[in-house]
């Protein structure tokens, strides 16, 4: 975007608290609150390539590979760090005045009847001659919680990545919105309408990456998403209520929704390539080192380079020799969040599934994420993927680093 709009004041984008309106309050989610994806404050594409710091970083050799062992019971994740195991909407939507609070968070976590709860940045915004509710959200965590038909449609996610405009169905059909279509967002700001899909969440008028939500000035943690039983649903909502305090809203979300899949349009050029064999792999074989993993990885992304994979791979697990969990409940040699697994994991090794703790899977799986971010671009594009795969300017500089060090030990 050309120009940063206006930070719309929280009182205005809070005003009236109305769900089921077009002006109000909306709500929405970030997937994991024990994974907090904050994402860049200042867009990485603008700004200017950084030299890589560390020219001289040290590398790992590469160890020999071997069929990757099942992870022990120890290794499992909690109930409270897990992603859902498919796409599950969500049965609760609380909106309170303000950002919630830790403590507020951590009392609803603990309510009996909540399986898992996600918080997320929203707000009312001016959208051409309309004011709509926009969820801000990142789209590989997010990805889980939408309707199966939607969390289906890559294009969906791949342009909400790109930072674009997803239109719930409804409301592209209310405000005649045109797909690919550019309108303002305020402040001098425009968004693209990217797709229209059935996301099924009251209030909700479309979708937005954080790093959009932010310059749009949306409210950060305002809402919270809630996974319960149905028959507990209203008993969990009104304890909820009582938690946020005066103001807030609980919306039970219906047990059925008829789901029909979005509506993409043609998308730019700059998208996930497609990979070799059946739709959700990448074949890459069993090679005999993590040196040759990485090698073969690499073209599941053509740009990329090979030693950016080695690099991530020495950087989160020593290349498998520390396959965690971590503290934030990342998995396996490439250190996955299991959302963003359920949203890029392939079947690297022909084995019939995408196993997040098999190097033979998490390598490539990590060079199709990097590539549906820009990593095969170079320059600012690859500083941003990295960045993607860990929201720290420090670790693109070491990861970076460290590649440098590669390519030049085994030029």
């Amino acid at each position: 975007m050309s120009h940063r709009p206006r930070r719309v004041p929280p009182r205005a984008v809070l005003a009236g608290l109305a769900l089921i309106t077009a002006l109000g309050v909306l709500a929405g989610s970030a997937f994991l609150i024990l994974h907090d994806a904050a994402g860049d404050p200042y867009g990485a594409e603008g700004t200017p390539a950084a030299d890589v710091r560390d020219l001289t970083a040290p590398v790992s050799p590469f160890p020999v590979l071997a069929s990757a062992p099942s992870p022990s019971p120890s290794q499992a994740l909690s109930p409270q760090a897990s992603a859902p195991t498919g796409p599950t909407p969500p049965r609760l939507i609380a909106v309170a005045r303000e950002k919630v609070s830790e403590t507020a968070l951590r009392e609803i976590a603990a309510l009996r009847g909540v399986t898992n709860m996600a918080v997320a940045d929203g707000g009312a915004v001016r959208f051409s001659a309309a004011t709509l509710n926009l969820l801000a959200v990142d789209p590989a965590e997010y990805r889980p919680w939408a309707p199966t038909a939607v969390a289906g449609q890559p294009e969906v996610w791949d342009a909400l990545e790109r930072g674009e405009f997803i239109a719930e169905s409804r409301t592209a059909g209310r405000y005649m919105l045109k797909l690919g279509g550019e309108y303002e967002a305020g402040g001098g700001s425009r968004l693209r309408v990217a797709a229209s899909a059935p996301f099924g969440l009251p209030g909700v008028d479309g979708l937005v990456t954080k790093e959009v939500g932010r310059g749009l000035g949306l409210v950060p943690g305002v809402a919270i998403l809630v996974h319960t039983p149905a028959s507990k649903a209203a008993s969990v909502g009104s304890r909820i209520k009582r938690l946020l305090g005066s103001g807030a809203q609980v919306v039970v979300i219906g047990a059925r929704r008829a789901v029909t899949a979005p509506t993409p349009v043609a998308r730019p050029s700059t998208t996930l390539p497609p990979v070799a064999g059946r739709p959700g792999t990448a074949l890459v074989g069993r090679p005999g080192s993590y040196l040759d993993l990485y090698k073969l990885s690499s073209g599941v992304c053509p740009g990329l380079s090979w030693t950016v994979l080695a690099a991530i791979g020495q950087v989160e697990s020593g290349h498998g020799r520390n396959n965690g969990p971590s503290s934030a409940g990342a998995l396996g040699p490439m250190q996955f969040m299991p959302a963003t697994w359920k949203a890029y994991g392939v079947d690297g090794d022909g084995d019939g599934k995408a196993d997040i703790w098999s190097p033979y899977d998490a390598v490539p799986s990590a060079a199709r994420y990097l590539c549906a971010n820009g990593g095969g671009l170079g320059g600012t594009k690859l500083r941003s993927a990295v960045f993607r795969y860990n929201h720290s300017w420090d670790y693109v500089d070491k990861v970076l680093g460290i590649a440098g060090s590669y390519a030049r030990a085994y030029a």
